[in-house]
């Protein structure tokens, strides 16, 4: 298979190596004026993943118009013009899948909702799970899923891209999974905050009640609210609540103690959809309102905390 990459971050570069090593064709895209891809060109490693010379480095973004598939791994609030992009070179016929969570600010829409429209079509999947690049490269395997509203592109997917190191599962909620994976990240910056205040055992009541609250939301939206106990959520909390390589932890962590922080934690802007979403649907998300809080309101973590103890007591399932 023919795959042309988008974005040549961390994670786009290693499913790059990923997909060449298991035997596909594989271009990776990204603008030459970008520090990620200027380091690629110069070296071909990012310092975790060196690409083979069987990967082609391209900054041409019509070069990918060979491709059979065209995988996505860009922030996700920059997924709406990169689709425009790609309508004007011409290369919105292609197959898509996305390997980044989130949820558009702006109309609080799910991903693979902004590059189907942007298509116009739904030969758009998701690629979403638990992992890390660091691990994997050392040969760690890892379990994911792959979902689509496109039954035969999911199941073409899900059998070109497993192997030995990932084993893929066919996703059959597309709603749940793409909040889910989306909402694990507000989740880790909640977790990071914990680590950062020394109270870090709360992280067990934070897994908890963290998945019941997206479970509500998913439920809500549509979806199977199983999903949140699934590898888009919960399966994904050790990589992303609890490792050192998790950068929505590490954001939170930072945050708390005052400290700057400038690689990319998806969950800064996702927790800001997660309001819409809740105000929306008549969610109650008291854990994500607590991180929106701290963010975007300056609300001291500890008064937030205090706050999710002092609210109404209730049944746990509800």
């Amino acid at each position: 298979m023919k795959i042309s990459m988008i974005g040549s971050g961390r994670w786009g570069t290693f499913i790059t190596w990923y997909l060449d090593s298991i035997g596909h064709t594989v271009k990776l895209y990204g603008p030459a004026d970008t520090p990620h891809m200027q380091a690629l060109l110069a070296t071909r490693s990012n310092g975790t993943v060196t690409l083979p010379e069987s990967v082609e480095l391209v900054c041409d973004i019509h070069a990918l118009a060979d491709a059979d598939v065209i995988g996505i791994s860009v922030p996700s609030q920059a997924l709406h013009g990169l689709m425009g992009e790609l309508r004007d070179a011409n290369l919105t016929d292609k197959k898509f899948v996305l390997c980044m969570k989130g949820i558009d600010i702006k109309s609080g829409k799910r991903l693979s909702e902004i590059a189907s429209e942007g298509a116009g079509h739904d030969r758009v999947a998701v690629w979403i799970g638990p992992g890390h690049p660091q691990e994997f490269c050392r040969g760690i395997p890892n379990c994911m899923v792959i979902d689509s509203a496109n039954e035969a592109l999911k199941r073409e997917l899900v059998e070109a891209f497993s192997s030995k190191l990932i084993r893929f599962y066919y996703g059959s909620d597309l709603i749940g999974n793409e909040v889910g994976a989306a909402a694990k990240n507000v989740i880790g910056i909640a977790a990071g905050m914990l680590d950062g205040m020394g109270v870090s055992s709360l992280k067990g009541a934070l897994m908890a009640r963290g998945a019941r609250e997206v479970a509500r939301l998913i439920r809500a939206m549509g979806g199977n609210e199983l999903s949140a106990y699934g590898l888009c959520h919960l399966g994904d909390y050790e990589a992303t609540v609890f490792s050192k390589y998790s950068h929505n932890r590490q954001f939170g962590e930072s945050y708390v103690k005052g400290e700057a922080y400038t690689d990319l934690a998806e969950g800064y802007y996702t927790v800001k959809a997660m309001m819409k979403l809740a105000d929306r649907y008549k969610v109650d998300l008291p854990i994500s309102a607590a991180v929106y809080a701290v963010l975007y309101e300056s609300v001291p973590p500890k008064t937030a905390i205090d706050a999710l103890f002092e609210r109404s007591l209730k049944e746990e399932f509800v």
